[in-house]
């Protein structure tokens, strides 16, 4: 295999304070990083890099681990200008939005719904992004939620079966008849394609008995959960995460103090996964980071990329408003962003540059990570590598 030294990084962030300056971003100058195939071989200063077969200046410049984006919705078609431009003229946002979007996906050609994701996974990786979670749930019939997660499963092994996004406007009048769906024939056609079991569990949506029923039914088919809990309105779906023992709360908006406990109990467990992109494009009530990491939560960052609620590939953007919005240092927005979205998805060999770990990374434009919440906006993500290979 051939090796490939990256030298002179003015500052790499490892996530291992170990290998680094002890801080949880294990921060290195001045460092070297060597990769090896496809996974990280080396990290250090680079006065002491080994040799490797082929070598790249970083002058000066910022090394990070590639961003982990723990939640998104990619498999669709169409968008929803029109919608988001009335939301920002007065009208409030709520679920129902989102059987727009399913109109559109179903009427979409397997090419089609394709084509728009490697589209926006491409869009995502020039900004860092290397590793995604993407979900179903713009189909609501057997055949197309299958055939969503069968397109996903072709560009990421973590895929989310999320037949429980809404009701399906099939069954708006029997939506015991639809979660009977989403637990039976539903999940026996999805299950081989996905990882996790997903569920909207919200007001419009579905409520928690519904939602424990979904999410057993799908951990006993071999799928591991995943909520979007307490978005719009205080609910269960947080209890219900831990309780479940969920990999990831997500969303976390609305949280009453025992959910707050309830997070940080389970902080090995359960990850708050939070989703700025959502409330700056609802003009709604920013979720409160500051005070779950206080209490000892594990937070993740995520873009929740989506046509309706959060268009959005960039996990700089994400950054930049949590530190600004919701009380995060630079810091812990580029850990949650990174590690934080390993631990959402469960992963030990991604969001770290240490040994071993696969060698995703991303070199900024910048001699320091801070400068991604400092400099907003600006496109400062100038090299990325994904399974050791630069990314073109």
């Amino acid at each position: 295999m051939t090796t490939t030294a990256i030298t002179h990084i003015g500052s790499l962030v490892s996530n291992d304070p170990a290998v680094g300056d002890g801080s949880p971003l294990g921060l290195i100058e001045n460092a070297a990083v060597v990769i090896d195939g496809d996974r990280i071989a080396w990290v250090g200063p680079t006065a002491q890099a080994p040799a490797a077969d082929e070598s790249f200046d970083a002058q000066g410049r910022a090394v990070i681990p590639g961003f982990v984006d723990s939640h998104s919705h990619l498999v669709f078609a169409g968008d929803r200008t029109q919608e988001f431009n009335a939301r920002m003229s007065g009208r409030a946002y709520s679920a129902g939005g989102i059987r727009t979007t399913v109109a559109a996906t179903r009427a979409a050609s397997d090419a089609e719904l394709e084509a728009n994701l490697v589209r926006h996974l491409a869009e995502a990786r020039r900004q860092g992004t290397t590793t995604f979670e993407t979900k179903s749930g713009y189909g609501l019939t057997v055949a197309d939620e299958a055939r969503a997660l069968r397109i996903a499963a072709a560009h990421t092994e973590e895929v989310t079966y999320l037949g429980a996004h809404i009701v399906s406007p099939d069954f708006a009048e029997d939506p015991a008849g639809y979660v009977d769906l989403v637990t039976g024939e539903m999940l026996t056609a999805c299950a081989p394609y996905a990882r996790w079991v997903d569920v909207f569990c919200e007001k419009g949506a579905f409520d928690g008995d519904q939602a424990r029923a979904i999410l057993t039914a799908g951990a006993a088919a071999g799928l591991i959960p995943r909520v979007h809990a307490n978005q719009l309105s205080y609910g269960p779906g947080v209890q219900l995460a831990v309780e479940l023992e969920a990999a990831s709360a997500d969303h976390c908006t609305h949280l009453t103090d025992a959910d707050v406990d309830a997070l940080a109990q389970a902080a090995d467990t359960t990850v708050a996964t939070l989703l700025p992109g959502a409330e700056f494009s609802t003009r709604a009530q920013w979720p409160d980071a500051r005070r779950l990491i206080d209490a000892g939560a594990t937070v993740a960052l995520s873009t929740d990329c989506n046509p309706g609620s959060s268009y959005t590939s960039s996990m700089p953007f994400c950054i930049a408003l949590a530190v600004r919005d919701m009380r995060m240092t630079p810091d812990e927005a580029l850990w949650a962003a990174t590690a934080g979205g390993a631990r959402a998805l469960r992963r030990t060999d991604i969001g770290t540059l240490t040994p071993g770990a696969r060698a995703d990374l991303a070199l900024l434009d910048a001699p320091s990570h801070v400068h991604l919440a400092y400099r907003p906006g600006v496109p400062l993500v100038s090299g990325v590598w994904q399974k050791g290979l630069r990314a073109h």
